[in-house]
Parts: structure tokens; sequence; C-alpha cells
């Protein structure tokens, strides 16, 4: 039987799953620039936290940086399109919610890393 998959997967899966088709919706003259920089930095989140799942040491404590990076930057262009008013109060709220989920769970795995090393 398959290990059941880490929290910070399934949060990162539904984050993207709910990101996707929100970006449909923006002004159609940004969508090479600010929609592919949020949706770069959300799919480069959840890319990393792969690899680092794969290491272990030293190179996962790195890679979990990398990820805190990429989550930050999710953030920032988050706040934009919100400020834009290309996402409702709503629709900012929730995946607010999600990104500080996700970044709880990350911080917990920084945290555990940092411990065994």
């Amino acid at each position: 039987m398959a290990a059941p998959e880490m929290p910070i997967f399934t949060r990162t899966f539904d984050l993207l799953t709910w990101l996707l088709p929100a970006t449909n919706h923006f002004p159609r003259a940004h969508r090479h620039t600010v929609t592919h920089r949020l949706l770069s930095a959300a799919f480069d989140l959840r890319e990393v936290l792969e690899r680092a799942n794969l290491h272990r040491g030293d190179e996962r404590a790195r890679l979990l940086v990398d990820a805190d990076d990429a989550l930050a930057r999710l953030r920032v262009y988050l706040r934009l399109v919100h400020r834009w008013t290309w996402m409702s109060d709503g629709q900012y709220e929730h995946v607010s919610r999600m990104v500080v989920e996700v970044g709880r769970l990350l911080g917990g795995w920084k945290k555990a890393t940092a411990s065994t090393r």
C-alpha cells in the first residue's frame, strides 16, 4: 500500500486547481506578463517541493528555501492582481487562505528538516 501524500502536496495541488481557471478571467493584454509570472511562481513552488521530497539533508533544506522564494513571489503577484481588481475580495480571501496554509506547512517542513541535519 502506498504511503499517504503529504498535506503540502495536496494543498499545492488544490491551489493550482483553483488558480489556473481563475486566471482565465484576467485581462488578455496581460496574459503573457503578469499572468505568466503568477502561474510560473505557483508551478515553481509545486515542482521544487516535489524535488525537495526526493532529497535529504542540506539539498532538501536548500530546495525548501527555493520553495519559500516561489511562495513569496506568488504572494506578491496575488496582491497585485487583487489591487488591479482582476480578482474579487472573496477570491483573494480564498486564495490567501490557501497560500497561508501552504506557508504554514512549508515552515513546518523547513523546521523539521533543520532539526534532522
